[in-house]
């Protein structure tokens, strides 16, 4: 398992449904990681195999597993077959899982579980709606995932928290850097075993505000989703 201590800071690519062979190879070409870091790129699953990795500080991470560790269920992934492919991180309740997929805490708790057995390191990810923060339900909602999608052999040694407010992924909007800020103490505090758990921030992270957001105190990287598919502008943030 990948030693999450020895970084000073994770960055996550995710490409979700982007990608193909010409993609990956000029992808790769013009990469450029930076060695106090650590790198994960997390791909379409076909692209697993394809990724570059270097064992050192680029990783890479598939976008779901399979709740089932094996059977008929066709179309999954069990965590076993990552770990047997190489990889060493996994998103797990990606807000658009949830949404799109019914994924429920539950599920996330499940496959987060099956992942650290494979020493595999989830990525959990967590967050609110725009209609929750409104109703100032921020700190409810995220107490209800955290205690229903982490599971309970989760460690700072073996798993990451990601926390991504709904209403700002993909939207162009981020909430103040205070917020964030806040927000991530309050995951860190939520119970004295999470104090030491590296929370990274997802929701329109770019190249503009990336270097602000994760030099706030309780950040320790970032999510990133479109800005990660342009490789010129994932090596700024990055770097």
């Amino acid at each position: 398992m990948v030693n999450l201590d020895k970084y000073s800071s994770i960055f996550i690519a995710n490409w979700k449904l982007n990608g193909n062979s010409s993609f990956l190879k000029h992808y790769y070409e013009k990469l450029k990681v930076n060695s106090n870091n650590c790198t994960v790129i997390c791909s379409p699953s076909i692209y697993l195999k394809s990724l570059k990795v270097n064992n050192n500080n680029l990783f890479s991470g598939a976008q779901d597993v399979s709740s089932f560790k094996e059977g008929a269920y066709t179309g999954e992934l069990s965590a076993s077959m990552l770990k047997d492919n190489n990889i060493d991180f996994c998103l797990v309740g990606h807000s658009e899982r949830r949404q799109y997929f019914a994924e429920t805490n539950g599920n996330v708790k499940t496959k987060s579980s099956n992942l650290i057995e494979e020493n595999i390191i989830p990525i959990i990810c967590i967050g609110e709606t725009l209609e929750e923060k409104e109703k100032s339900l921020t700190e409810e909602i995220l107490s209800t995932q955290i205690k229903n999608s982490v599971p309970n052999l989760a460690n700072h040694k073996n798993a990451l928290i990601a926390y991504e407010p709904v209403w700002a992924i993909g939207t162009g909007l981020t909430p103040t850097l205070d917020e964030i800020n806040e927000v991530h103490e309050f995951i860190k505090n939520y119970d004295q075993k999470f104090i030491n758990f590296k929370v990274l921030y997802g929701g329109s992270v770019k190249s503009s505000n990336s270097k602000e957001i994760n030099d706030l105190s309780h950040v320790d990287g970032c999510l990133i989703g479109g800005a990660s598919l342009k490789v010129d502008e994932f090596n700024t943030i990055i770097s």
